[in-house]
């Protein structure tokens, strides 16, 4: 795990206000939950189940799948490293900028590695393609038309797509029947983007049933808390009580790209979710970051450990209107210091 991962406010003495590292949800109420894992408190007493078939079960229902083709993790990052180890040995492409826990699973578990620019473009021998859509941090999304066209192409390689921002993008997505139904491609989700959770860390798959007994057998017991499952469970079944609103998020942000853009200084990657990568055309990102949340207490992800990326980048998370104006008269006061 590398460090400088988001939300890092640790990091600093001054009290972050506005977290813009990190690309969870900024508003969800959690006070139905904290309410409710209030009241369950005694499940911590006991053991929680050694696998978490009761979220799975759920989890099938809600997605009229069988209980077998759903894995419920430790957040979705101990789903890439399940795999990973699932498929210890393979040759492994990544599409690259992208997030490094792909490759470092795979470097744990003795892949070969080849680093994608070109999704269309890899070596033969490949086994697994790692591939997150929406992309962290660039916000990419891939055409889903496209996207099927390879898969069925390729039979031969695994297709691991991280569809952990699905709830932030209005482009076509993989449905989790679809990936199913597919016997070259597992599906990673995460619950922890979507309600705003990072630390319960819940995380599911979905695949056919026998890629999904390979994975599972490499889950130890336990590594799904009881308090993580009560949340899961609750969350699923108030799910409409926590709508979000996508279009007008999307539109903030859109505005928000435009007001960076305006600065004069930056520029802007084009998204389609609510986080965006952004490159200084002077300074570096580090510096930026420092100022902010030294001066603003506003927190953004420096993005120059992403592989292929330099010291000028950074990435965003949307916020309300307010943070977000907030943060560009920042930028633009650190603009005038340096130059």
């Amino acid at each position: 795990m590398i460090n400088g991962h988001g939300d890092d406010s640790f990091s600093y003495e001054r009290e972050i206000v506005s977290n813009f590292s990190s690309n969870t949800y900024y508003g969800i109420d959690l006070s139905g939950l904290k309410t409710y894992l209030f009241h369950r408190l005694g499940v911590i007493s006991s053991y929680p189940e050694p696998e978490p078939r009761s979220l799975e079960a759920l989890l099938a229902k809600i997605y009229d799948l069988q209980a077998d083709e759903v894995c419920v993790t430790n957040g979705a990052t101990e789903a890439i490293y399940l795999i990973a180890q699932a498929f210890s040995g393979c040759r492994s492409g990544i599409r690259m900028p992208t997030f490094s826990e792909y490759a470092d699973a795979c470097r744990m578990h003795s892949h070969r590695i080849s680093s994608l620019y070109e999704l269309e473009q890899w070596d033969d021998t490949l086994q697994l393609i790692w591939l997150c859509n929406p992309n962290n941090p660039t916000g990419e999304v891939h055409n889903k038309e496209k996207l099927s066209k390879l898969i069925l192409q390729h039979p031969q390689v695994c297709f691991v797509i991280d569809q952990s921002y699905e709830d932030f993008t209005l482009q076509p997505l993989f449905t989790a029947a679809e990936a199913v139904a597919f016997p070259n491609v597992i599906l990673l989700h995460s619950m922890t983007k979507r309600f705003s959770i990072p630390g319960l860390r819940l995380g599911y798959i979905t695949a056919s049933a026998d890629f999904l007994a390979n994975i599972k057998a490499q889950r130890m017991p336990w590594s799904v808390n009881a308090l993580a499952i009560e949340a899961g469970s609750y969350l699923l079944q108030h799910d409409t009580e926590h709508a979000m609103d996508i279009s007008a998020y999307l539109t903030e942000t859109a505005r928000l790209a435009t007001a960076l853009s305006s600065l004069g200084c930056l520029d802007v990657w084009p998204t389609h979710t609510h986080y965006m990568l952004v490159r200084l055309r002077i300074g570096k990102a580090a510096a930026l970051k420092d100022y902010l949340a030294n001066e603003h207490g506003i927190l953004i992800r420096d993005a120059s450990n992403f592989e292929g990326l330099n010291d000028g980048f950074f990435r965003i998370a949307a916020q309300t209107p307010e943070e977000n104006d907030a943060l560009v008269r920042a930028i633009e006061q650190w603009f005038a210091v340096i130059v």
